[in-house]
């Protein structure tokens, strides 16, 4: 597990942010907020969502597996095409139903319990 201390550069915190949701398994869903909580910036959830809107440029990033705390698809419009987030969550197994994902505690990845 790597060990982060906070730059203000944003391109770090990106790095940072890029770093985390590589580690999402397939098949399971984080949040912008356990993404920050995670790197020590708890309130910072929607910088997490400005990094994952750059994060599309970068093919190694699973962007798809990042949603909101309600486990919807609130990033899908960042995507090729509106149902694309969808299609990648549902070819990993994860069921989705009108931009939600169904069974979302389940399949809820948190980054500060799973990465000790």
């Amino acid at each position: 597990m790597k060990s982060y201390k906070i730059n203000i550069r944003r391109q770090d915190f990106y790095e940072m942010v890029w770093d985390v949701v590589r580690m999402i398994p397939s098949g399971r869903v984080t949040t912008y907020g356990h993404i920050a909580e995670y790197l020590g910036t708890k309130r910072a959830a929607r910088m997490v969502g400005y990094a994952m809107n750059a994060s599309h440029s970068q093919p190694t990033i699973p962007a798809h597996r990042v949603v909101n705390r309600k486990g919807m698809l609130t990033g899908k419009h960042h995507f090729g095409s509106p149902d694309q987030m969808k299609k990648l969550l549902e070819a990993e197994g994860v069921q989705v139903l009108n931009d939600q994902v169904v069974g979302f505690d389940k399949l809820l990845w948190i980054p500060s319990k799973e990465l000790l």
